[in-house]
C-alpha cells in the first residue's frame, strides 16, 4: 500500500538513538523518533505485494493489518491508522518498543531490500493517538455478570482482561508483586520501556475502564487458589515461566552469584522509587561483572551494569556466534537468527562465543572471584573442549542468564494438581486447563516467548473464556475491532 512507487524511492530510515555515553547517564529512553515528513515516506515505503507475509503466520503473530495502517499514515489518515492497529494489538505501546519486528523480517520487500519500518510506524500511530486524545477508556455500556479472576499481569494477563472486560464481564487481576506489568515491568529495562510513562499509562486507562488489579497477592501461596475460584466464574492463569534455568557447577553457592531476573527487578523497582535493604542490594557499581548468557535478558543486564557504574562487562555464551546474514536453512519469510548487536551491548562489553563455564573460583570471605571457564567445538553430537583453551575471568558479580524452564511449579500447579507438559509448561486443550473454569495463557503454558506472542495468546484465550462464561460461540475480535471503531 502507501504510495506505489513508494519504496523505489525512499530508503529505509529508523529512529536514532541518544549517544552511548549520553544514554549511560540515566534510565531514560533514548529513541529520537522521525519527523512528520520523514515517517509518512516511512510509511510510502509499503509495497502493494499482493501477498502482505507481514501479517501472516511468519511474520506478526497478532496480525497486525500492516499494509492498511501503513497507507492511512501515508494519507495522513492517522486516526484510521490507530483504529486499524488496535484492531489487532491491544498494546502497541509495548511492541512499539521492545517487539523484535518479526513484522519486518517478513516483509516482502525484504527479500532484496531494506524492509519497511513497521516497528516504528506502530509506536508512531500510538503516541499520537495518546498526544490527540483518540486513546481514551471505553467503559463496556452493559455487564454480563460473570466474573473472571486474572493471576498474573505480565502482557498476557493484561490482554486476557482487556479482552474481557470489554465483552461485559467483571475482571479483576490479582498480581504478587507491588506494581502491575510482570515482564514488562520488572523484567525489561526502564531505558527499553518507561514504566511510568507508558506501562502505567495503560494500567490507569485499564482501571478507567472498569479492571480491577490487586497487588501483593500472590495466589497459590499467600491466598489460595480455592478462595479465587470460590469468588469468580473462571480463573486465568497468567503467571509466566519464572522458573530460571541453574548453573550447577563448583561453588554454585558462592556469594554475588545471582539470577539476572533478581538483578534487573531489583534495578527496575530502584528506579521506580523503591528502596531496596542494603543487605539485599545487588549492584554492579565497581565491580568486574559477568553475564552467563547470549540473549536479550543477558542484554538487558549488560545495560544495567553500564548505568551502575560497573568496572567491566563481559558477556559469554555457549553456543557459536550467529551469523551476519541469513543462510541456507533459514530463508525469507522465515525469522534469521542472526547476530545483531544490541543497544546495551553496544553502550560496553566484552563479548564471546562457544565459552564454557566449569567452575566458579571462591575467595576467603566466600565471594565469588572468577570463573573458570574453557572453549567448545560444536559438532553434530553436541561439542568438545578445546584442549588447552581453559581461562580464567575476573568475576565479582555473575549474573546468570541462560533462560527460564517454564513455570514455578508450586503454587497454584500444586494446589489444584493441574496437568503440565513434557516441559512442566501448564497443559491446556485450547486454553483449558483439566480444572473446570480454569484457563491458561501466555509463557506458563507455551514456554519462554515474546510479548508479542503472549497478547496473542492472551486474546485468543478471552474468546475461549467468554464461550465458556456465556455457553455461546462469540467473535470477540470483531466486538473489539468495533468498539474500537467507535473510540
Amino acid at each position: 500500500m502507501g504510495k506505489i512507487t513508494g519504496f523505489k524511492e525512499y530508503k529505509r530510515k529508523e529512529f536514532s538513538y541518544a549517544t552511548t555515553d549520553s544514554r549511560k547517564e540515566h534510565y531514560n529512553e533514548f529513541i529520537t523518533p522521525l519527523g512528520k515528513d520523514e515517517i509518512t515516506e516511512q510509511a510510502a515505503r509499503c509495497m502493494d505485494c499482493g501477498v502482505p507475509f507481514c501479517h501472516s503466520n511468519y511474520g506478526c503473530p497478532l496480525g497486525n493489518i500492516v499494509p492498511q495502517f501503513n497507507d492511512q499514515a501515508y494519507r495522513d489518515k492517522w486516526e484510521n491508522a490507530f483504529r486499524t492497529l488496535m484492531s489487532t494489538n491491544n498494546f502497541p505501546e509495548f511492541t512499539g518498543r521492545v517487539c523484535p519486528a518479526t513484522c519486518e523480517t517478513a516483509c516482502v520487500l525484504g527479500i532484496n531490500d531494506d524492509a519497511v519500518t513497521i516497528k516504528n510506524l506502530e509506536y508512531e500511530i500510538i503516541e499520537k493517538a495518546y498526544r490527540k486524545g483518540w486513546m481514551k477508556p471505553q467503559v463496556p455500556k452493559a455487564s454480563t455478570g460473570k466474573s473472571v479472576a486474572v493471576v498474573g499481569s505480565g502482557p498476557a494477563g493484561l490482554s486476557v482482561a482487556n479482552q474481557l472486560n470489554k465483552a461485559g464481564h467483571s475482571v479483576t487481576v490479582y498480581e504478587r508483586d507491588k506494581r502491575i506489568g510482570g515482564l514488562v515491568r520488572y523484567g525489561i529495562p526502564n531505558f527499553k520501556l518507561d514504566k511510568k510513562k507508558v506501562v502505567q499509562r495503560r494500567v490507569n486507562l485499564m482501571q478507567e475502564e472498569g479492571v480491577v488489579f490487586i497487588t501483593s497477592a500472590h495466589i497459590g501461596v499467600d491466598i489460595p487458589l480455592k478462595e479465587i475460584q470460590d469468588k469468580h466464574d473462571a480463573v486465568v492463569l497468567c503467571g509466566g515461566a519464572s522458573l530460571p534455568r541453574d548453573l550447577p557447577i563448583e561453588n554454585r553457592d558462592a556469594k554475588n552469584i545471582h539470577f539476572a531476573m533478581e538483578f534487573l527487578s531489583q534495578s527496575n523497582s530502584r528506579v521506580e522509587g523503591e528502596k531496596i535493604a542494603e543487605d539485599k542490594e545487588i549492584l554492579a557499581t565497581g565491580k568486574h561483572v559477568v553475564v552467563i548468557g547470549g540473549g536479550d535478558t543477558g542484554s538487558d543486564c549488560v545495560g544495567n551494569s553500564n548505568r551502575q557504574g560497573a568496572a567491566s562487562i563481559t558477556q559469554i555464551e555457549l553456543m557459536p556466534k550467529a551469523p551476519l546474514e541469513r543462510t541456507a536453512d533459514m530463508p525469507w519469510p522465515l525469522y534469521p537468527r542472526v547476530f545483531k548487536l544490541s543497544t546495551s551491548q553496544a553502550e560496553g562489553c566484552e563479548m564471546d562465543f562457544n565459552v564454557l563455564s566449569k567452575s566458579f573460583i571462591v575467595g576467603d570471605d566466600g565471594e565469588v572471584t572468577g570463573i573458570n571457564c574453557v572453549k567448545i567445538e560444536w559438532g553434530a553430537k553436541g561439542f568438545d573442549e578445546i584442549p588447552g583453551s581453559d581461562f580464567v575471568l575476573k568475576a565479582d558479580l555473575v549474573l546468570l542468564a541462560m533462560g527460564f524452564l517454564g513455570p514455578e511449579q508450586t503454587g497454584v500447579i500444586e494446589e489444584l494438581s493441574i496437568d503440565t507438559d513434557e516441559r512442566s509448561n501448564i497443559k491446556t486443550t485450547g486454553y483449558k486447563t483439566s480444572v473446570d473454569g480454569v484457563f491458561s495463557a501466555g509463557d506458563m503454558r507455551r514456554g519462554q516467548s515474546l510479548v508479542v506472542w503472549a497478547i496473542y495468546e492472551g486474546r485468543e484465550c478471552a474468546r475461549e473464556v467468554d464461550e465458556y462464561l456465556m455457553n455461546r460461540a462469540t467473535m470477540l475480535n470483531a466486538r473489539s475491532q468495533s468498539l474500537c471503531e467507535k473510540r
